[in-house]
């Protein structure tokens, strides 16, 4: 690995160059680079994170050069500010990938669980990502033995978090969008990214915009039920939960299989309430489009928050089943408003 000057969170004061000392002050501020081949600074993801200074406190990029890195990623609620950037041409060019499933077990003893499962955490704020890609790759059919086949990508547990043209993959519980718990708003702004899965692939009580996204629904070998796209958990005391605007949703699945979402109630919470909108987006031939939501357990979709506003698509057919906003409750339901909070956070371009 090359040799670095490191430079340490808020003094950035320079020492002498040492290998695996700390941040070059170069572009734009200090940062390091991850390379598997050894050209970099560190040859693991987990390693640049583990190098970011405690309480950082303004943006540590960490560049990722093009390959496949493998092995959990935890980005602890100590080290806010990190930006991941892959250096790839396109986002598959970097991935960040693991393999395990809630039922997994632990070297310990256990299972990792849902939360567990996760290929990246992230609990640190203002966390962003671009031009690469999360993965989760258990393989559900060469682990018959393991009932828990919820396997996590991302999950993030933080506010103001931006992911710009990443990729998402999984099949069941790929993007975990959460909070750290269900009195904390936590934001998450997602540009031109795409999301891949099966079962509740988008989920959470997390407030999450999906801007210009695409979000592929993949086959489970149904003729009639290919999962579901969303399972919000969105906190009674929350108006803005899931935001979808001129996004795509594209399937593998046949026509007709794949519901939008069901309302996802964790630990029978009475008040976690799911906020879902779907906005002038085009939904493909997959979608079930007489009625895309559906109960979850014996909790009624009927009683959660739904709303669609001029969508497109074999999928967006008019129903009685699909509760529709008026122009003028569009107007108060945009990425700005589910985004700004009290501190006027505006990430949206």
């Amino acid at each position: 690995m090359r040799a670095m000057t490191a430079v340490f969170a808020g003094v950035f004061a320079v020492v002498a160059a040492g290998a695996g000392g700390g941040a070059a002050v170069a572009w734009p501020g200090p940062h390091v680079t991850v390379a598997a081949d050894g050209s970099g600074d560190f040859t693991t993801v987990q390693a640049a994170v583990d190098a970011v200074p405690a309480g950082n406190a303004s943006t540590f990029t960490i560049k990722i050069k093009p390959g496949v890195y493998h092995g959990q990623v935890i980005v602890p609620a100590t080290k806010p500010y990190v930006f991941f950037r892959g250096q790839g041409a396109d986002p598959t060019q970097v991935v960040i990938v693991d393999d395990r499933a809630n039922g997994t077990p632990k070297p310990d003893g256990g299972t990792w669980g849902t939360s567990g499962s996760a290929s990246v955490t992230i609990d640190g704020h203002d966390f962003q990502a671009r031009n690469l890609t999360f993965a989760n790759s258990f393989d559900e059919a060469a682990h018959p033995e393991i009932s828990g086949k919820q396997a996590v990508a991302v999950l993030t547990r933080a506010d103001r978090l931006v992911f710009d043209n990443v990729r998402f993959l999984g099949n069941q519980d790929t993007l975990y969008v959460n909070s750290p718990d269900a009195a904390t708003p936590a934001r998450v702004y997602l540009r031109k990214c795409y999301v891949e899965g099966d079962v509740d692939f988008i989920f959470g009580r997390a407030t999450a915009v999906f801007d210009r996204c695409r979000i592929h629904s993949l086959d489970r070998g149904s003729t009639t039920n290919n999962g579901y796209v969303t399972a919000a958990s969105t906190s009674i005391a929350n108006p803005y939960g899931l935001l979808f605007t001129h996004c795509t949703f594209t399937g593998d699945a046949p026509a007709g299989t794949v519901y939008l979402g069901r309302p996802w109630h964790p630990s029978q919470d009475p008040n976690a309430i799911a906020q879902t909108l779907i906005r002038e987006s085009t939904l493909g031939a997959h979608v079930i489009a007489a009625a895309p939501w559906t109960d979850f357990g014996t909790w009624s979709w009927r009683d959660a928050r739904y709303a669609e506003y001029r969508n497109r698509g074999a999928g967006a057919v008019p129903s009685a089943d699909r509760p529709q906003l008026t122009a003028a409750e569009a107007a108060t339901l945009t990425p700005r408003t589910y985004l700004s909070g009290v501190d006027g956070w505006h990430p949206e371009r």
